[in-house]
């Protein structure tokens, strides 16, 4: 086998969450599959910094007519991110999530699906459960008390008002757990990107643009359908899924653990007022995190400790018992103001670093 491959593990495992190596070998497998030997090997000679063909070209050493064939062929196939068209095309490295993976919506099938289930369970979960903060759970607008003033990339619906564009795609976890027969019954064309993202998108038709009250309506029908609104984890996010814990592999990463609240940016938790509670049992199935228990006086409780701050049960609480609280100040926390610079922050986390590992030597 070549060595390429493995020297693309090792820098896809630099980026966001990892891409860590297994005793079977099922990530070798899916590199095969996604790249070929020469798309391999551009890839490692690429930076997550934006760059045209001839600019890249120069970089490395080789002609640019070639390179800019090579780099257009592995956006199209979604093994790098384009930014642009035609002449004014400039590309980049992307991580294995959110990135590629998500990229593989068009060709997605049942072989990529059954290998991302088998390495989720043998090292990916794992992986997403050390960084799950790629993603940043909100609460629903309509759960936060009125009081409260609200940052725009706390409330879901107000991170949709200031995009100027907007596309809709179908969620790529619920397509690739359909592949396997553990699919779930929530809506799949609820994930939505944003400005440049939505641009790639169309471009390679995984997504279609809407305007701002479309993608408010499918905001309506995620929340009915109980799912969990997720933006990218910046102040000016590329996009937002909307989760459940069936699918999605950070819901279910988080779902492993005993304390998930503190492995997630929230700056809310659910709380119940028990003499308001009518015990109706309608939060436990909203909630995607089981956070809620019923005490043995029939009466709805919250677990602190397993609450993400979706809100998702203070909406449908007919006695209005269940309230959506402001984390102290010393709790809250803020995303970072970029995606470039999310990625440097998770990467420091990590101990990895952006820096291609050819730069490095």
């Amino acid at each position: 086998m070549s060595d390429v491959y493995q020297q693309l593990r090792k820098q896809l495992d630099q980026y966001s969450v990892g891409y860590p190596a297994t005793a079977s070998g099922v990530e070798i497998r899916i590199l095969k599959k996604l790249f070929t030997e020469e798309e391999a090997g551009m890839y490692l000679k690429m930076t997550m910094m934006l760059e045209s063909p001839a600019a890249a070209a120069q970089r490395i050493g080789l002609e640019p007519g070639p390179v800019a064939a090579l780099l257009d062929q592995m956006a199209e196939k979604g093994l790098l991110f384009r930014h642009g068209s035609g002449e004014k095309a400039k590309y980049a490295a992307s991580p294995f999530v959110v990135g590629i993976y998500e990229y593989q919506l068009p060709t997605m099938d049942r072989e990529f699906a059954e290998m991302m289930e088998q390495y989720y369970e043998e090292a990916f979960g794992g992986s997403i459960a050390g960084a799950v903060n790629v993603l940043r759970p909100i609460p629903i607008g309509r759960s936060i008390p009125v009081q409260h003033k609200v940052a725009i990339y706390d409330e879901s619906r107000e991170v949709l008002k200031k995009q100027k564009r907007i596309a809709v795609a179908n969620c790529i976890c619920r397509v690739q757990r359909s592949l396997v027969d553990k699919n779930c019954d929530k809506p799949v064309e609820v994930c939505l990107v944003f400005g440049s993202h939505a641009d790639y998108y169309v471009g390679k038709k995984m997504g279609r643009m809407i305007g701002v009250d479309e993608a408010l309506a499918i905001m309506d029908r995620a929340e009915e359908a109980g799912l969990v609104s997720q933006p990218f984890n910046a102040q000016n996010p590329g996009g937002m899924c909307n989760c459940c814990g069936d699918c999605c592999g950070l819901l279910r990463s988080l779902n492993r653990m005993e304390k998930p609240a503190l492995q997630v940016m929230s700056n809310y938790r659910a709380e119940v007022d028990e003499g308001s509670c009518s015990g109706c049992e309608v939060c436990l199935d909203r909630c995607q995190m089981a956070a809620i228990k019923m005490t043995d006086d029939g009466l709805a409780r919250v677990n602190p400790d397993r609450c993400i701050g979706c809100g998702l049960c203070v909406t449908t609480c007919a006695t209005e018992a269940m309230k959506l609280l402001l984390k102290p100040e010393a709790e809250r926390t803020y995303p970072p103001e970029s995606g470039m610079q999310h990625a440097m922050e998770m990467a420091q986390k990590r101990g990895a670093s952006l820096t291609p590992l050819f730069m490095e030597k």
